[in-house]
């Protein structure tokens, strides 16, 4: 059950204080939406005058934010304080106007995938050599950036969902042709040499690889031979 509560009538710190002890084991659930909490943070710190009150009394209006609002006493410390100050309460970080511009452009990113299918995707080090070769040797203008790619940040281009997309494929499994084997209850009919072999591995630890119990039965005779292997 969900009940939206209207506190427009508490006016009083007495009335804030009965509305504390009459509720100390009710969980209130603050709204998702911050707006709305700094609307109602607003309106109860300028309906009490929070900045003419005494400490005991202050400290009162904080509880009862803190019990409806969701957010800490030391958020709330700051918040009021921008209240006081007239200042906004909503987010103060925004999305820069002028964002970093990237340094290594998706041409860049194509060429790397050009240069990793010519040479078989070398290791970090060779591959920025060659890149410099490419530019300081060959004057190849299209190398002129990635002549400055470091071995960490080649690595990191590698990952990139454009170089991903140009470089891995998936092909699906074939099925076989021919069986190379069927699973069914042995029948030996009467005969010895049908032989029931079980495996279970020991498990690794550490990373030291466990060994392997192998147990072989003749189904007719029931003579066993159990063996460990690695």
């Amino acid at each position: 059950m969900v009940i939206d509560m209207n506190d427009s009538a508490v006016g009083t710190i007495a009335q804030l204080r009965a509305f504390l002890e009459g509720t100390p084991s009710v969980a209130f659930a603050p709204l998702a939406d911050d707006d709305a909490r700094h609307a109602h943070i607003a309106s109860v710190v300028r309906r009490f005058g929070y900045a003419r009150l005494g400490k005991s009394d202050k400290g009162v209006v904080l509880r009862y934010l803190a019990h409806t609002s969701g957010y800490s006493r030391a958020q709330l410390s700051r918040l009021v304080a921008r209240v006081l100050e007239g200042a906004p309460l909503g987010k103060r970080y925004r999305t820069p106007a002028h964002a970093f511009a990237r340094r290594y452009t998706s041409a860049d990113v194509d060429l790397l995938v050009m240069v990793d299918r010519a040479h078989g995707c070398l290791s970090g080090p060779a591959t920025v050599h060659l890149l410099r070769r490419a530019w300081h040797v060959h004057a190849d203008a299209r190398f002129e950036r990635l002549a400055q790619l470091s071995c960490s940040h080649l690595y990191n281009l590698r990952k990139t969902r454009q170089y991903q997309a140009a470089r891995v494929s998936f092909t699906k499994t074939r099925p076989v042709l021919n069986p190379i084997g069927e699973r069914r209850a042995p029948n030996p009919r009467g005969q010895v040499g049908f032989i029931r072999i079980d495996s279970v591995h020991q498990g690794d630890q550490d990373g030291t690889k466990g060994v392997y119990h192998i147990n072989a039965v003749d189904i007719l005779t029931q003579w066993e031979v159990v063996a460990c292997c690695e």
